[in-house]
């Protein structure tokens, strides 16, 4: 999967990481670095295979690995960490050339703003996205679990995968 190295590779993204990595350093739980982001992406592709979605391989990794990458932007200057995701994906995505066409660097875009909280009519890859992110949280495992701000309804309390 050249590309979607060629996503995790990028200046602006590894920028970012690094950031946020230093930003939750001391942070008990939910971390939003590389584990959580391949778990969603990996969780994001066992949906697409089960339900028969017909995403490309490229399009679940690209997304599910820059939905949180705009959080040291939330962290540091209370930008919402989708709109932030967003905005930064779409400067990779731009930058790769021809990796993705129109159509995907535009549904990639738009399933990494409705991560966060699903607008009514979400798209196909906002939805499956959504899934895979709260799916990839052990909550149920989580000694921090009573620290928590999710509410319960939004915790994954078992296992989903």
């Amino acid at each position: 999967m050249d590309t979607v190295e060629a996503v995790r590779s990028h200046p602006l993204y590894q920028k970012h990481l690094a950031r946020l990595a230093e930003l939750e350093r001391d942070r008990a739980f939910c971390r939003h670095g590389i584990d959580h982001l391949l778990d969603t992406a990996r969780i994001a592709w066992i949906f697409n295979l089960e339900y028969n979605l017909g995403f490309r391989k490229e399009v679940v990794y690209a997304s599910a690995l820059m939905h949180d990458i705009g959080k040291d932007e939330q962290c540091e200057r209370g930008i919402p960490h989708e709109e932030a995701s967003a905005r930064i994906a779409r400067e990779i995505l731009d930058d790769m050339g021809a990796a993705f066409d129109e159509a995907e660097r535009d549904a990639i875009v738009t399933a990494i703003h409705e991560h966060r909280r699903l607008p009514e009519g979400a798209s196909l890859l906002g939805t499956m996205l959504y899934d895979a992110d709260k799916a990839s949280r052990t909550c149920f495992a989580c000694s921090m679990r009573e620290d928590c701000s999710w509410s319960s309804e939004k915790m994954n309390l078992s296992v989903r995968v």
